[in-house]
Formats: C-alpha cells, structure tokens, sequence
C-alpha cells in the first residue's frame, strides 16, 4: 500500500484555481499521482545536482535546474 503524501484538499485547491466549478475524487487523486510521481523524478535528479557539487543539502538551484531537465 503506498502512502501518499499530497492532500486531496491541495488538488482541489489547485484544479479549482484553474477555473473548474466542480472537481470529482478521480480527478484529484489522477492529479495527485501524477504530480507526486513528477516530484520524485525532480528530486531524484536534484539530488544528483547536488552530489556533483559535493553537497548533502539540496538547494533551490538544484531543484530548478532538475525541472529543467
């Protein structure tokens, strides 16, 4: 079982702000999964970033570098 770690409430938030009057659970979760997946490539990658800088501590950069990618 995995544990997800955006809220639900976040996504409506987020869909809501877009312009939708109305968001289903289905469309909260889909836009869950897909950004929690997104953020754990973004990481992974910034986490690389920042070992080629020989740091432990990842930085601002490194995450929008990631993004970039």
């Amino acid at each position: 079982m995995r544990k997800e770690i955006l809220p639900l409430a976040a996504m409506e938030k987020l869909i809501k702000k877009a312009g939708a009057i109305r968001v289903s659970e289905d469309a909260k979760e889909a836009l869950r999964e897909y950004l929690e997946e997104k953020g754990q490539e973004i990481s992974s990658k910034a986490i690389v970033l920042a070992g080629h800088s020989r740091r432990r501590t990842v930085k601002r950069e490194d995450i929008r570098l990631a993004a970039k990618q």
